[in-house]
């Protein structure tokens, strides 16, 4: 497990181990494919993709990876999310079990939907 403050993606990613790593990756993946021009940066001590705003986090911790894609995404995923651990913003995917690649795909096509629809209403207000 990570012990120390990551400053990049990759260095996050690097602190872990093979099977971790491998995960991680994964979702990483999958991310950069659904929104190719999001930025990778590190916020609140993670891995996150930013695109007019936050898309995704995610964090690997002892017995899951925690992704976070903002409460609407859990919403609107719920019935696809039963049997995980949720939160408000936040599903626990346990390492004993695959990750589901598409589910998370979805939901970061989602949330690209969503910050595309606000990044056209600041601009149609003028605000952008």
């Amino acid at each position: 497990m990570q012990t120390s403050a990551a400053t990049s993606v990759d260095a996050y990613i690097s602190g872990f181990s093979d099977e971790l790593r491998q995960r991680l990756t994964a979702i990483r993946t999958v991310v950069q494919q659904v929104a190719p021009e999001a930025q990778e940066i590190i916020k609140y001590q993670m891995p996150t993709f930013v695109w007019h705003g936050n898309l995704v986090h995610f964090a690997a911790f002892k017995h899951h990876i925690g992704f976070y894609p903002v409460p609407s995404a859990i919403d609107a995923f719920q019935e696809e999310l039963v049997g995980y651990k949720r939160a408000k913003g936040t599903v626990q995917f346990p390492h004993d079990q695959p990750l589901p690649l598409d589910l998370i795909r979805r939901m970061v096509a989602f949330r690209v939907q969503e910050n595309q629809a606000k990044a056209a209403q600041k601009a149609k207000k003028g605000t952008v």
